[in-house]
């Protein structure tokens, strides 16, 4: 099976972008940038080591709040944020930013019993790609949820579904049970997905893709047959991606998007579609690419698109958002017109 789509398909879909509303569930970091100056650069009188000079702070929300940030660039209509942060400066910083791209925060909790998770990014102001990018630091919970909070996530689900376009899971905390999707949270979203058959329900997790049911999943090729820590280099036989995807769609009962990079997504809906991305030219940084494909994908299905069609606009949003240096990008529905028509003439 293959996918077509015409500008004026684009727009049908791209025009109804505004009436969706969407729930975005999960782990929800906050992005810190240290734009360094080298020319700047001290020594440190007490160790003799370089002290790197910032010059410039940037916060944005990651992870969960990247598929938000995108969401809200392509024009959707209401957004809500589930999920919790600590009682820190960085809690804060993060629901300015949610709030900053209009994401309500209503059923945001407050955990002052945990960190926010939050990544800090020390970057070469001088060199815009990733070749600029210092050691990163990290702050995340390697603790089990409270089950308090545990309980306000599902309470919260449970009131936002029915109220719902789509419910987006973002499952990035690699530790068992210390981010905001737990076995506890991701049971709940299984029965709402029956409960709300007409809502859209899609997940992507690093670890525990296997663990969904009832709800769309988006698994990389590598995670697709089970490798979670693929070695440059490594590369996955087509023929074993679409028996694991069949396999995973019949264990989920639920469609299944299987990204590939730069060369596109395959999507089972039952029958098997490969859908090329879009081949741009120029130094790239893929930070947040799948996070702004899932954003092009969901909006794409609240607005009617079949799978493959979705998968398509899935593919045009990460083209352009990797194009981005030095920042997690976005993309406007304007920027897609002319992305398809780059497609189309890659691909006739």
């Amino acid at each position: 099976m293959s996918v077509m789509m015409t500008p004026d398909r684009l727009a049908e879909l791209t025009e109804r972008f505004a009436a969706a509303r969407i729930v975005v569930v999960g782990d929800f970091f906050l992005d810190r940038y240290f734009d360094i100056d080298p020319a700047l650069e001290e020594i440190s009188v007490e160790t003799g080591l370089p002290a790197h000079q910032v010059v410039s702070v940037r916060s944005t929300p990651g992870a969960a709040g990247t598929v938000v940030a995108n969401l809200a660039s392509l024009g959707t209509g209401r957004l809500h944020a589930v999920g919790f942060s600590g009682e820190d400066g960085e809690g804060w910083e993060l629901r300015r930013g949610l709030n900053r791209l209009g994401c309500s925060d209503e059923h945001f909790h407050l955990c002052p019993e945990r960190f926010t998770p939050t990544y800090l990014k020390p970057r070469d102001r001088t060199q815009p790609g990733l070749a600029g990018e210092h050691s990163r630091i990290d702050t995340k919970n390697r603790q089990p949820t409270p089950e308090d909070i545990q309980r306000h996530i599902q309470e919260s689900l449970s009131r936002l579904a029915g109220d719902a376009d789509a419910v987006v899971v973002m499952d990035q905390v690699e530790s068992p049970e210390c981010g905001a999707v737990t076995t506890a949270v991701r049971n709940r979203l299984a029965e709402l997905a029956v409960e709300h058959p007409n809502v859209i329900f899609w997940a992507d997790s690093r670890r525990r893709i296997r663990q969904y049911r009832n709800v769309i999943i988006k698994p990389n090729e590598f995670e697709a047959v089970g490798n979670d820590d693929p070695r440059p280099g490594d590369s996955v036989d087509v023929a074993a991606v679409e028996a694991a995807a069949r396999s995973l769609r019949r264990q989920t009962q639920a469609p299944v998007f299987v990204t590939r990079g730069a060369a596109g997504m395959y999507v089972t809906d039952p029958d098997w579609t490969a859908v090329p991305g879009v081949r741009v030219s120029g130094e790239t940084d893929t930070t947040g690419a799948g996070d702004s494909a899932t954003a092009g994908c969901v909006l794409a299905l609240c607005a009617g698109a079949t799978c493959p069609e979705a998968a398509l606009i899935g593919n045009l949003v990460a083209s352009i958002t990797v194009q981005q240096l030095a920042t997690t990008g976005t993309a406007r529905p304007e920027q897609l017109v002319d992305r398809l028509q780059m497609w189309r003439d890659q691909n006739t």
